[in-house]
């Protein structure tokens, strides 16, 4: 089955416009990966870009591929993206990083929710 078959990006015209992601995505025969939630930390478990919303999105995508790579599987498979931030006011920073990773064309469903704190009091969003 191609991807075209397995995964359907869908902006019904009853639905408000969407901008920047799919109102809606179906996957058909595919298997699941859940990835947990990923913060600005790296590999060392040091955080990255404190006070630097753009470097700890970007920190938090690398450790999304790193995480999809080793499942086989890319940035195309990714059909729902959750965003928590501690400023919602910044949602296109997010944007703009998250825009160098999935596909634009076609991107994944998403939810954003600004929270008052994340795990680690440095912590900027949560992916």
């Amino acid at each position: 089955m191609q991807d075209s078959e397995r995964i359907k990006f869908i902006n019904p015209e009853t639905m408000p416009a969407s901008n920047g992601y799919t109102n809606m995505v179906e996957v058909r025969n595919a298997r699941t990966i859940y990835v947990s939630g990923q913060v600005a930390l790296n590999k060392e478990g040091e955080v990255v870009g404190r006070g630097d919303l753009a470097k700890q999105t970007k920190q938090v995508f690398e450790n999304i591929q790193s995480a999809l790579e080793a499942a086989d599987a890319g940035f195309n498979d990714v059909v729902k993206l959750t965003f928590f931030l501690t400023d919602i006011s910044q949602m296109q920073v997010v944007r703009d990083i998250r825009d160098q990773y999935v596909n634009t064309l076609n991107p994944p469903a998403s939810s954003a929710v600004e929270v008052r704190k994340l795990i680690r009091d440095d912590l900027l969003i949560e992916t």
